[in-house]
């Protein structure tokens, strides 16, 4: 199991507007990514070629908001 150090919350813009959670209001997240597998490509072991998606989870509440690209 590879071990990470735990990084500090960020602030985080989107086409240079603050985000901010919808859900408590908070400004910092943690950055993760997070792979998008599909039923097809897991059955096949091809889930190295799903796309994946940039989470930011907010440091305050844990809600998830998930981009892609």
């Amino acid at each position: 199991m590879k071990v990470f150090k735990k990084r500090e919350p960020q602030t985080v813009e989107i086409k240079n507007n603050p985000l901010t959670c919808p859900v408590c209001s908070n400004n910092t997240f943690w950055v993760r990514k997070a792979q998008l597998n599909s039923a097809i490509s897991t059955f096949f072991k091809l889930d190295w070629t799903d796309k994946s998606a940039t989470c930011f989870v907010c440091s305050d509440c844990t809600h998830i908001l998930w981009f892609l690209g």
